[in-house]
């Protein structure tokens, strides 16, 4: 796949909220997740799937509702592609509000090896 059509198909089934079919589908099983210093509840960095689903697992377990969901689509290069993602969110024990960031995701022979996360989590 080019990153062109891996950032599609990303797009198109993270519309549909098909989290571990994106990474069954489209990530190397070594993928390697990077999230923000300022991040507050997440480990900095996972290599592997497995550890990219305790991570997601671990966001997850501290939402209390997700009131919404949106993204953008894709904007591509040669081998990155990049989304705007955002969640009108309760985390437990917070107040509702919206959380934005922006992904980076770099694609090797047709698999993503690298996503990067860029927010603020003290905003």
């Amino acid at each position: 796949m080019t990153t062109q059509e891996v950032a599609n198909r990303y797009y198109e089934l993270i519309k549909m909220h098909q989290y571990k079919q994106i990474q069954n589908e489209l990530y190397l099983p070594d993928a390697v997740s990077i999230e923000p210093e300022n991040n507050s509840n997440l480990p900095l960095v996972v290599t592997g799937i497995e550890d990219l689903r305790k991570k997601e697992d671990l966001f997850f377990s501290q939402v209390e509702s997700l009131h919404e969901g949106y993204m953008s689509e894709p904007v591509v290069s040669a081998f990155f592609f990049s989304m705007m993602t955002g969640m009108d969110v309760t985390m437990k024990g917070k107040n509702r509000k919206n959380k934005e960031q922006i992904c980076v995701f770099e694609v090797r022979n047709g698999k993503i090896v690298k996503e990067q996360f860029f927010y603020d989590d003290l905003a």
